[in-house]
């Protein structure tokens, strides 16, 4: 079992900053990527960002610039520094981990999400 506990969401003006965290704890063997997605209300959930185990980053074309993906690997951390955020951003998100844990039955792959934070963007 693998428990992602997510920090940072909150009220912020249009063009603010916030910086959210996902801290990832269990019986992890290695992890293989984490991210942030999120999902507004009456919308789909869509990526924002992903960091693979390598370093490599991905973003969303419209957070490019704007927000940016970092890790500490020491603590099973991933951060998302949003920067200009607008109001069309206000959504929950949701911090998801993919790698492998150990069991019984040796190292199995996993994907978990966190329980998801509020970001409004807002005058």
């Amino acid at each position: 079992q693998v428990n992602l506990v997510e920090s940072g969401g909150g009220l912020v003006q249009p063009g603010g900053s916030l910086r959210l965290s996902c801290a990832a704890s269990g019986s992890i063997a290695s992890i293989d990527a984490m991210g942030w997605y999120r999902q507004a209300p009456g919308d789909e959930r869509e990526v924002v960002a992903r960091i693979i185990s390598r370093g490599s980053m991905n973003y969303a074309e419209s957070v490019k610039g704007r927000l940016t993906i970092s890790r500490d690997n020491a603590k099973n951390t991933v951060y998302l520094q949003m920067n200009s955020l607008k109001t069309e951003e206000t959504a929950v998100y949701y911090c998801n981990c993919e790698g492998r844990l150990y069991s019984d039955e040796g190292r199995v792959d996993f994907r978990s999400w966190g329980q998801g934070t509020q970001v409004t963007v807002s005058s």
